[in-house]
């Protein structure tokens, strides 16, 4: 393994966390949009019930 400088091995430390940071966020964003949308169309799905 190369020989880094202490300055680089911060900066590869932390664009390590921000990049598990921001898949995890990516994970967690996209089901809870996937959960809202699922929810509304059963609300719709309630709200038109009678077909009046």
């Amino acid at each position: 393994m190369p020989q880094l400088s202490p300055l680089n091995w911060i900066l590869l430390f932390t664009l390590f966390w921000v990049a598990v940071l921001s898949v995890s966020i990516l994970i967690w964003w996209s089901k809870k949009l996937y959960f809202s949308a699922s929810s509304s169309t059963i609300l719709a799905l309630k709200e038109n019930k009678w077909n009046w």
